[in-house]
């Protein structure tokens, strides 16, 4: 087993390991964001991190883990959220996670244009099998603990209430939105953004869906299991799906989790 993750880089290495800052433009807002470039001269594989709704848990240890495994990764903030300029919106984290993996590979010379992936965490692993499918140039997608919107939408009136009261929860980092908004918004894409629905466009690439046992943000059962049994039945490409004994944060397995991404991303890129 590859744990190259749990190592500091050869001292040696030319360049060093570097944290730059970077902005980069989607639909006029500027979007801020911290690329992690490894060590060496690369050429360096590209992970775009998506992060979740509204941003609390942002996996910068992941980003961490990746770059002393070998990829650069990217943590930004969508468009009206945590101080970025314009409106957030479900569809604006879409636009905005296309355009940051468009744009990617672009942020420094030593980034493989070949070689993407996307990982992303709660709403930023629906955003990931969104873009992904979406962006034939992304080789390979991980979705952590996906809250998958589509489905969601579907649910009996007593977890929607509860949907909507949770969007409602959370929206101090936000701006340009409301819990109602972002709730009637689900509602209204929710036959066009079902996870499992994306599956013939996944088909040729490899696929990671990890969930936590007793995740109550997107139990299971619900968000996990049908999107994994729809991928399943691909005839090509491949699918690692995976369960831990944990919550919606993998708070307690975030090694595990880690292992777990890195080890795929190795076999996929």
């Amino acid at each position: 087993m590859d744990d190259r993750w749990q190592q500091d880089p050869d001292p040696a290495l030319r360049p060093v390991a570097r944290t730059p800052e970077v902005r980069f433009d989607s639909h006029g807002v500027p979007l801020l964001g911290v690329l992690h470039l490894p060590a060496g001269p690369g050429p360096h594989p590209v992970v775009v991190l998506l992060h979740g709704f509204p941003g609390n848990e942002r996996n910068f240890d992941l980003a961490q883990a990746l770059r002393r495994a070998g990829y650069a990764a990217l943590v930004f903030h969508y468009r009206g959220s945590w101080g970025v300029g314009g409106a957030y919106s479900w569809s604006n984290v879409l636009a905005d996670a296309a355009r940051a993996v468009a744009v990617a590979p672009s942020l420094d010379p030593s980034l493989d244009a070949g070689r993407v992936a996307v990982v992303g965490h709660s709403l930023g692993g629906f955003a990931a099998l969104h873009t992904t499918a979406a962006d034939p140039a992304v080789r390979a997608v991980a979705a952590l603990a996906s809250f998958d919107f589509g489905a969601t939408a579907e649910e009996p009136a007593g977890v929607l209430q509860q949907t909507r009261a949770m969007f409602g929860s959370d929206l101090l980092p936000l701006h340009g939105t409301s819990g109602d908004a972002l709730y009637e918004e689900m509602l209204a894409n929710g036959p066009a953004w079902r996870l499992a629905d994306l599956a013939p466009r996944l088909a040729d690439r490899p696929v990671l869906l990890v969930a936590g046992e007793r995740d109550t943000v997107a139990p299971p059962v619900r968000h996990h299991a049908p999107v994994a049994a729809a991928y399943g039945t691909r005839a090509a490409g491949t699918l690692a799906a995976l369960t831990l004994p944990s919550d919606h944060a993998f708070s307690d397995h975030r090694i595990a989790l880690t292992r777990a991404v890195i080890d795929f991303l190795d076999r996929s890129l």
